[in-house]
């Protein structure tokens, strides 16, 4: 029998795995908070469990952190992860360090399945979702890195959570939510709901389960504010299209001026930053509270956009503040340690091939 990682567990779940195997209940809480609470790999350091318990432990389960496979540090601070999983399947973690905060970018996914043309993990298949183990397991990893156990002390690193990672978060609804949950959990990492954001290109019937059920922060990826331009940067639209996602969103629970909606939209020269498309998202937006994260675009190998000149991005931010929004002009963080999404995974990929080709005259394959 193949042994279970207690890091795909929800709290329930673990309950029944201990009285299902002769555990009284409250080992489940003894355990959460020595993962949770600590960031223990180990059962053996968990001290205030019988050693014949922890044996029972062992020989039935794991606890798995993912493994590294390359780690980069841009002079700002960023730091950003190649992770690699059991299957050998790779995604990628990042840490962006502010003076008020800490954010960890996590990723739901292996690769996406969106195809939006500005990104560059669209240019990567989805070979399948991320369970909640490997989701929470990032952030782990990155608590390990910065030494920034045990989760409820003072001054911590990581403040922020935001699902903006490789993937589609809504495309792997349970185990993202299953993941969250953990990361709210009082008697664990416990971040406030407010601390946490997921973004989505638009999947409006989950939408609506993670207002009811998380009650997270949203973050839509946005970028044009018609139909027709919209369709081909985000092809989801064709499927969930704006005025239906824009009515999904006026209805999200609990918005007021202090928990807005936060609308992403990637600055693209000569695409969508005329002076009309400022115009048209205000009125595309109106009566919602929002922000608008002005993005400048981050090339990449093989893209065919261009950033918006930053006189471009002035004039539209100015129009979107003027009419009473919050427009803050997203900095460019870790452009040294390949900063666009999908990047390093990309990168690395080409170089192992490049390896491989030396290793092995194309002749011969």
């Amino acid at each position: 029998m193949s042994k279970q990682d207690l890091l795909n567990f929800s709290f329930e779940e673990l309950k029944t795995f201990c009285l299902n195997n002769d555990l009284p209940k409250f080992r489940a809480t003894q355990i959460w908070r020595w993962l949770y609470c600590f960031g223990f790999q180990s059962f053996l350091e968990m001290n205030n469990i019988s050693k014949s318990t922890r044996n029972i432990l062992d020989e039935l389960s794991v606890i798995t952190r993912p493994e590294i496979s390359e780690m980069k540090e841009s002079k700002d601070g960023t730091i950003k992860w190649l992770i690699k999983l059991k299957d050998n399947s790779e995604i990628e973690t990042v840490y962006i360090p502010q003076e008020d905060r800490g954010t960890v970018c996590l990723s739901s996914q292996v690769g996406c399945t969106l195809n939006c043309s500005f990104c560059h993990t669209g240019t990567q298949a989805l070979v399948r979702n991320l369970t909640s183990g490997e989701i929470i397991g990032q952030l782990m990893l990155v608590m390990d890195h910065l030494n920034d156990w045990p989760s409820g002390k003072n001054h911590r690193k990581v403040t922020n959570v935001v699902m903006m990672g490789m993937g589609e978060p809504l495309l792997n609804y349970d185990e993202v939510s299953k993941a969250i949950k953990i990361m709210m959990s009082n008697d664990g990492i416990s971040l406030s709901r407010r601390r946490i954001t997921l973004s989505t290109s638009g999947i409006i019937p989950n939408i609506d389960k993670t207002g009811t059920e998380l009650g997270v922060n949203l973050a839509i990826s946005l970028h044009a504010v018609n139909d027709k331009l919209r369709d081909q940067l985000v092809p989801i639209n064709k499927k969930y299209n704006l005025e239906d996602l824009i009515n999904s969103c006026r209805n999200y629970p609990n918005l007021s001026n202090s928990r807005r909606i936060t609308w992403e939209y990637v600055m693209l020269k000569n695409i969508n930053d005329s002076e009309e498309d400022a115009k048209n998202l205000i009125k595309l937006i109106r009566g919602i509270p929002s922000k608008i994260n002005l993005i400048p675009f981050n090339p990449w190998p093989g893209s065919f956009f261009e950033t918006s000149t930053q006189n471009k991005i002035d004039i539209f931010a100015k129009i979107i503040m003027d009419a009473g929004f919050a427009s803050p002009i997203r900095k460019p963080r870790g452009q040294d340690i390949y900063a666009a999404c999908g990047q390093l995974k990309s990168d690395t990929e080409k170089i192992r091939k490049s390896q491989i080709n030396k290793l092995v005259p194309i002749h011969s394959l």
